[in-house]
C-alpha cells in the first residue's frame, strides 16, 4: 500500500494537555481547554491525528509502561467525550542520555508512524509547544506550528529552529493548519 494519508502529529505535555512534571497517574491528565474540539476538527478534516511524547519518566523509573498505558486510556476516554479520537499514540521510554533514535527533537517516531500508517510527511503537521518539537517536525518533512501563549518572535524564535506558524493556543494552532 502506497503513502495515502496526511496526518497532525501533536506533543502531549504543554500543547493538548497540562504540562505536569512527569504526570505519573491518570488523575493528572488533563486536558487543556477547547483539545477535544480541536481534535474533532482534525478528525472531520480527515487528517490522522497521532501523538508523539517523550516520556523519560519510564527510564527514570518513576512510572511503568503500563501506568503510561493508563493515562493514554484517560486521555483518549477524555477525547471521546467530545467526538474526538486519536489514531495512534508512540512514546519514547528513553532517558535523554541514551541518545536513542526516538526522543524528540529526532524524528523517529514520526518515521516509524509514517512507516506503519502510510502518512505522507510532506502533506503533515506538527504541533508543539517546545522547539524539539518543531525541530522533530522539520526534520521528519512537515509543517510546524508552534503553541506559546507567550510573545514568541522576541524570545523563543532567535535560534535557528523556526516553525512555520506560531499560534496561542491548541485551538488556534488547529485553525492556522485548516487554514493552510
Amino acid at each position: 500500500m502506497g503513502v495515502v494519508a496526511r496526518a497532525v502529529f501533536l506533543d502531549r505535555d504543554g500543547t493538548i494537555a497540562r504540562d505536569v512534571p512527569y504526570c505519573s497517574r491518570p488523575e493528572d491528565l488533563e486536558l487543556l481547554p477547547g483539545v477535544g474540539e480541536a481534535i474533532r476538527l482534525l478528525n472531520e478534516h480527515g487528517f490522522m491525528v497521532v501523538i508523539i511524547t517523550n516520556q523519560s519518566g519510564i527510564a527514570r523509573g518513576y512510572f511503568t509502561e503500563e501506568m503510561l498505558e493508563r493515562i493514554h486510556q484517560k486521555l483518549k476516554n477524555d477525547l471521546a467525550k467530545s467526538g474526538a479520537h486519536v489514531d495512534a499514540i508512540y512514546y519514547c521510554p528513553h532517558h535523554p542520555n541514551d541518545d536513542c533514535n526516538c526522543r524528540k527533537p529526532k524524528p523517529g517516531l514520526a518515521l516509524q508512524a509514517a512507516e506503519e500508517h502510510h502518512i505522507d510527511l510532506t502533506r503533515s503537521f506538527f504541533i508543539g509547544d517546545l522547539l524539539q518539537d518543531i525541530e522533530a517536525g522539520h526534520l521528519a518533512g512537515g509543517k510546524t506550528v508552534l503553541v506559546s501563549p507567550t510573545e514568541t518572535s522576541e524570545t523563543l524564535l532567535q535560534g535557528e529552529v523556526m516553525p512555520d506558524f506560531t499560534a496561542p493556543n491548541f485551538m488556534q494552532a488547529v485553525q492556522v493548519l485548516l487554514a493552510a
